[in-house]
C-alpha cells in the first residue's frame, strides 16, 4: 500500500504548511517527501502546492486531491475494521472531537464503560471549541464529534442529541449552594466568571442577559471551564456550565438555573454524512446514543 503512504505525505504537508515540517513529523527526509509530492503532481499534470518563500500552500487542485486522499484513508480504516471483526479481534482506534463540557465526567465515564467489554479499543480525544470540533469531523481528523450548540452542521449527520439546561457552579459553602434551583438575579449578586465567545455556553447566557436587561461586569472571562470553576470556588463567586458537564466535581456544586427565558442548549453526536464509520467508532456511537437518550429522560 505504498500509494497510500504517499497520500499520507500529501496530507502531512497540507497540515504543516511546509515540506520540511511535514518530513520532521513523518520522520523521513525532506527530499523524499518533496520527491513524492512532485511525482503526484507529474502524474496529475498540475501543481498541488504553491511554493511560497516560507512554506507551501494548497492550490485549488490540491484542495480537491486532499479531499480524495482523506476519503481513501477513511475507507481504508473502515475496511481494516471489518477485517479485524471477521478475525474476531477486539482492536480498533476511535478519534473523538468533543466540547469541554464533556471532558471532566461524561466522556471519561463513557469511554471507561465502553472499554470494559472492549479493552482493545483505544481512544484519541481532542477537546476543542465547537467550530474546531466541526472542522475536525469534516476534515476526517475525528470519527465522531460530541459538540454543544454547534453553529453549522452542513455536511454532517446528527446521530443523537440531548437537551441541556445551564447550571450555576459554586463552592459548597456558598450561600446559594443549598438551593435546588436559582434565578439569574441571584447569581449576579456575586462575582461571576463567564465563558468567552469561543465557547457555545456564552451565547446561551447572552440570550438570557438580553431578555432580562442584565449587564454583568464579569471579573473573569475565560475559554476554560476548569479555570472558571476554580475562580468561583476561590472568589466565592458563580460560574456556569451545562448539566452534563456540571456534575460532581472536587470543591464545587451545581444548581440548575430556573429562568423562563433561559434556552436549553443542544448537545449533539455527529459524524461526517455518508461516511462509513469504522466498526469500533460505529459501536461507540451507538453506545453514546443510549447514554444521551438516558440524559434526555433524566432531564425531562
Amino acid at each position: 500500500m505504498h500509494h497510500l503512504r504517499f497520500l499520507h505525505y500529501l496530507e502531512a504537508v497540507a497540515r504543516c504548511g511546509s515540506i520540511r515540517a511535514a518530513a520532521e513529523t513523518l520522520h523521513v527526509a525532506s527530499s523524499a517527501v518533496n520527491r513524492r509530492i512532485q511525482d503526484l503532481e507529474a502524474e496529475l499534470g498540475t501543481p498541488l502546492f504553491e511554493r511560497l518563500p516560507r512554506g507551501v500552500r494548497l492550490t485549488a487542485a490540491g484542495e480537491l486531491f486532499l479531499g480524495y486522499a482523506r476519503r481513501r484513508q477513511a475507507d481504508l480504516d473502515h475496511v481494516r475494521s471489518q477485517i479485524e471483526d471477521l478475525r474476531g479481534l477486539r482492536r480498533g482506534h476511535i478519534t473523538v472531537a468533543a466540547s469541554q463540557a464533556l471532558a471532566p465526567t461524561f466522556l471519561p465515564q463513557a469511554i471507561h464503560a465502553f472499554q470494559t467489554s472492549r479493552p482493545g479499543i483505544a481512544f484519541d480525544v481532542k477537546v476543542l471549541d465547537r467550530d474546531s470540533a466541526v472542522r475536525a469531523v469534516a476534515d476526517f481528523e475525528a470519527d465522531l464529534g460530541l459538540i454543544f450548540n454547534p453553529p453549522d452542521l452542513r455536511g454532517l449527520a446528527v446521530l443523537a442529541q440531548a437537551r441541556q439546561r445551564t447550571c450555576a457552579v459554586v463552592a459548597p459553602d456558598h450561600p446559594l449552594a443549598g438551593r435546588t434551583s436559582v434565578r439569574l438575579k441571584d447569581c449576579l449578586k456575586y462575582p461571576v466568571a463567564l465563558p468567552d465567545r469561543s465557547l457555545s455556553g456564552r451565547s446561551v447566557l447572552e440570550d438570557l442577559f438580553q431578555q432580562s436587561s442584565a449587564s454583568p461586569q464579569a471579573p473573569l472571562v475565560s475559554n476554560s471551564y476548569e479555570m472558571m470553576r476554580g475562580f468561583a470556588r476561590e472568589a466565592g463567586g458563580v460560574s456556569f456550565q451545562i448539566e452534563i458537564g456540571a456534575g460532581p466535581a472536587a470543591g464545587t456544586v451545581a444548581i440548575p438555573i430556573d429562568e423562563r427565558g433561559l434556552p436549553t442548549g443542544r448537545l449533539v453526536l455527529v459524524a461526517l454524512r455518508d461516511r462509513a464509520l469504522p466498526m469500533a467508532a460505529a459501536a461507540f456511537a451507538e453506545f453514546v446514543t443510549h447514554k444521551l437518550a438516558a440524559a434526555n429522560q433524566n432531564g425531562a
